[in-house]
This record gives structure tokens, sequence and C-alpha cells, in this order.
């Protein structure tokens, strides 16, 4: 199945962010603790983190040229943050520094015993976008725009001056905020949590969520993430499921899957394959994601991304 619009090709990159970045301290437990209790974490990590921002270094980590535009805080995990897109070779022209504000952070509490992880997270408001500073430029400067809808207003606003010159917008949205409504209706490509179209829709069946999420807001492409079960789109009148792939060496941290998964999936978009090998490319950097805490982010390289779908099949 083709994606059902055409790509604009001469761009100063190949897809522009504009979204979350969070700095995450990765604590490994033995099993997820009782309440009132104390346990000993097996493994600490402080990551770089975030939806939009992880899902531009999956993509520079590809091949693609990609930039940013987010703020950080002025304290010490800004600058971690902010140097560890740098350092993966992003565009960091339009991030922005907030002097005197804390940075977004998550305490991520994972069980070993399945990968699977509770978070704690907070956002200093002063990171947030108004529709007045956000930042305009940089929605004609790439192939695609990639948003994951916090400060709605502000995305909006980009996402209609994107559309205007032929940028395809894509969004990862797992929750609900005020503004949203308006967004959704300039957003082309719209793959969201597996939970999030029943929350907005009220339709408890899947499939049925999608199909109502199309026609009330004309995304060329609707679809979910559904963890070990893969993800499922529906484009065209059509459904496509797409199977998970196993983790490689099991589960270690399902800390960032998602993001990753979008990030694989708009490398397919951008590289001109089909809904269905851009899904697989999804599903199995999600993957590779998930393998271990190792490294900034434990995002795979090209390299590491086709060697692992020349040697496995999904589940």
């Amino acid at each position: 199945m083709k994606f059902p619009f055409s790509l604009p090709s001469q761009r100063q990159f190949d897809a522009v962010g504009f979204g979350l970045n969070a700095v995450d301290h990765l604590i490994v437990v033995p099993e997820y603790p009782a309440f009132d209790t104390k346990v000993r974490f097996r493994e600490h990590q402080q990551s770089p983190g975030g939806q939009t921002a992880t899902a531009m270094v999956a993509l520079q980590r590809f091949g693609l040229k990609t930039a940013y535009a987010g703020r950080f805080g002025s304290d010490s995990e800004g600058q971690f943050g902010l140097s560890s897109l740098k350092d993966e070779g992003v565009d960091i022209e339009f991030a922005e520094v907030v002097p005197g504000a804390r940075n977004q952070i998550a305490f991520i509490i994972i069980d070993a015993r399945s990968g699977e992880r509770t978070i704690i997270w907070d956002r200093d408001q002063r990171l947030a976008y108004s529709v007045n500073d956000a930042p305009i430029r940089i929605s004609s400067l790439g192939r695609v725009l990639h948003i994951d809808a916090h400060d709605p207003p502000a995305c909006a606003r980009l996402a209609r001056a994107a559309r205007a010159t032929g940028t395809i917008v894509t969004a990862d949205i797992d929750n609900i905020y005020e503004g949203l409504p308006e967004l959704l209706t300039l957003i082309d490509v719209l793959v969201t949590s597996r939970e999030f179209p029943h929350r907005l829709t009220g339709i408890g069946d899947e499939r049925a969520s999608l199909v109502e999420l199309k026609a009330r807001y004309g995304c060329a492409v609707v679809g979910m993430t559904m963890g070990k079960r893969g993800a499922l789109v529906y484009c065209d009148g059509q459904f496509l499921e797409s199977p998970a792939y196993e983790v490689p060496g099991a589960c270690r941290d399902t800390t960032g899957a998602g993001d990753a998964f979008h990030g694989g999936f708009l490398c397919g978009l951008l590289r001109g394959e089909d809904l269905d090998t851009s899904l697989k490319l999804a599903n199995a950097t999600a993957a590779l994601k998930c393998r271990a805490l190792g490294g900034r982010t434990a995002l795979p390289t090209k390299a590491e991304l086709d060697a692992f779908l020349g040697s496995t099949s999904p589940i």
C-alpha cells in the first residue's frame, strides 16, 4: 500500500521536528517495589529523550538530515540534552535555552523482569510555546514536519504554514491537550499510542476508533502502536497490520520505543518506501531500542537496522 501523497523533493532538511526533549533518569529494579518499601536498584543511567528529539536522532542515525526546534532549560540537564542532539548531528539552530528554567526530566522505574516501566516526570511551564513565539521559519525547511502535539496552538501554527508549502505533517500523540482538535485537522499522518483513539473518540474497538479518527479530522493516514502486537494503520479505506519483532536478547527497557518507532516509520516515508515497508522499519527500530540500556540513546544505526532486518522476521 502506497502513501496517498507525495513529498516535496528539494528542502534544506529531510525532516524537522518541533516538540519535546527530555532527560530521563533510568532506574532498573529487580521488580517494581511495593508501597512503603526499600529496594536496591540494579542500574542507573541518565539518558536524553523526548518524543520529537528522539525521532530526529533516529533519522539522523539512518543517514537523513534533520533539524530540531524546542526549548531546553539552562540547568545541567538542559545542557546535557542539547549537547546530545548536537553530538548526533541534528541541526539545533532553532533550539532555545530558557534562562532560569529547568529542563524537562523524568524518573523512569524499569522492571528488570519485563522491561516495562513507570514514568514520573515534570515540565517547567517556561518551556512551553505560545502561538506568537512558535518558530514559524522552520515549518518550510523540511520535506516532513514532525510534531508531538504539546502546545497545540503553536503546533497548529507551524502545521498550517508547513502544509501551505507542501510539507507533509506527521504527529506522535499519546494524550489529549487543550486545543488539540484544531491541530488534528492539519495532520497528514497521525500515528498514536494504542489508548489515544479510545480516549478521544470513546470507541473501544481499535479499528472502529481509527475509522472515526479519519472521518472526524481527515488525516490521510491514521494508526496506532500496539506494543508487542506491532502496529495498525488505516488508509484509503483499508487496514494494514504489521507485527512486532522479537527484541534481541530480551527486552530490557521499553522507554522511548514509541519515539523510535516514529523514527523508523519516517525513515521509510522519506526513503520512498510503501506503508508496509515503513511499518516494518518502524517496528524493527522499536525492537532495537528496547534491547538494552547502553549507549546514549540505544537507537540503532542504519547498518544495525539493515543487518537486523536481514537476519530476522516479525513475530
